[in-house]
């Protein structure tokens, strides 16, 4: 789906498609630099990381090993709850592992301060966090992200894995939600 498509749900279009794949590819190649000669594992986060994980992983140019897990602290708002509940855990032991994290957005830092504490307890060889999106505004919890794909201001954004109620997640641009569509 296009931004064009939704043009009236949208205030702006943030990233286009083409953006995102140049800094994921920017983002590969700087974590492929990191863990050069070591076995990496990255866990998405369902399901809004979808999106940047399928991408960000045909960015490399070694194998890699990829699992994931499914959290939530949201529900169907636009607001976390503050609870962190697992849908989906690992099917991976990563006792010993060089681990990146990766997700679409941080915004409270709860869900992600959860997680790299809940994967630190699983004594992995390292645990690090790389994000497509963050609001700095917006975080509640430290939370200690390597990877960053951008700093965004503290508004509601949706697509390319982000959405509001199911619906943006397939908008291949990345977009700050009109207030009318959920007020």
């Amino acid at each position: 789906m296009d931004a064009a498509d939704v043009q009236d749900d949208l205030v702006n279009v943030l990233f286009t498609e083409e953006q995102i794949h140049a800094r994921l590819k920017e983002l590969a190649a700087q974590i492929e630099a990191d863990y050069e000669g070591q076995d990496l594992l990255i866990v998405g986060v369902l399901r809004g990381a979808v999106m940047v994980m399928a991408d960000l992983a045909r960015s490399f140019g070694r194998h890699l090993e990829m699992d994931w897990m499914a959290v939530t602290s949201y529900g169907s708002g636009t607001k976390s709850s503050g609870v962190v509940r697992i849908l989906k855990d690992l099917d991976t032991d990563i006792s010993g592992r060089h681990v990146v994290i990766v997700d679409e957005i941080i915004d409270t830092g709860l869900t992600l301060s959860w997680l790299t504490s809940n994967l630190a307890s699983r004594s992995p060889a390292s645990v690090e966090i790389c994000t497509l999106l963050r609001k700095p505004e917006a975080l509640t919890m430290p939370v200690d992200v390597k990877y960053v794909g951008w700093d965004i201001p503290n508004e509601f954004v949706v697509g390319y894995g982000l959405d509001y109620r199911e619906r943006y997640r397939n908008l291949r641009d990345i977009g700050t939600l009109a207030p009318h569509v959920y007020s």
